[in-house]
């Protein structure tokens, strides 16, 4: 089958995130200069540069998260183990503003070392980022949110001979429709230059 986005697909249901899959997710942290925090997933995210360390996430609407971190210039990325995933699930619901999202999911949340954040207390790894850009997107309100990271938290567990090793708590990924993966097989490849 081929199909023009713009003439639509003509399937029960928009294969896009289906063919671009797995994707990690973002849980996306923030806080608004009123001082109620949010917390969200997104699963555009991705880290994009390695000297300075810098992550995106792309948000479709210009939401709490999105708007935090205009106010405040920070932001947080908390990585989600698959033990995490009914309580990532409950902060993707829509709440007012002034709803602290940890709180209402029963999140336990720290404070970050670099910046004025909140961080999931107990996520395999967090990275604490300063905005560097946020780019409107073509569409309809697309955001895509840019920023350095400041900060690194590592849960000790997870790290076994100097190394962040993922089997230990088993990240969990985004896939198409309403369906996600768990990593739980790992295996190495020596690149050709190696």
């Amino acid at each position: 089958m081929f199909y023009r986005p713009e003439d639509g697909h003509g399937l029960p249901h928009n294969p896009f995130n289906a063919i671009v899959a797995p994707r990690p997710i973002g849980w996306i942290s923030s806080r608004g200069s009123d001082g109620v925090n949010n917390i969200a997933p997104y699963s555009f995210f991705n880290a994009v540069a390695y000297v300075p360390p810098q992550v995106m996430f792309a948000s479709n609407g210009n939401k709490d998260s999105v708007r935090n971190i205009r106010e405040t210039g920070v932001f947080c990325t908390n990585v989600v183990a698959h033990e995490m995933r009914h309580v990532m699930n409950a902060t993707s619901a829509t709440l007012p503003r002034e709803v602290d999202e940890f709180d209402h999911a029963g999140l336990e949340h720290a404070e970050c070392a670099t910046i004025a954040c909140a961080r999931v207390k107990g996520a395999p790894a967090s990275m604490e980022c300063r905005v560097t850009r946020i780019l409107e997107l073509e569409g309809a309100d697309n955001f895509a949110v840019f920023g350095e990271v400041t900060g690194v938290h590592i849960r000790e567990d997870c790290l076994v001979e100097g190394m962040f090793d993922v089997t230990r708590f088993n990240p969990l990924s985004r896939l198409g429709y309403r369906d996600y993966a768990t990593v739980r097989e790992v295996f190495s490849l020596p690149r050709p230059d190696d």
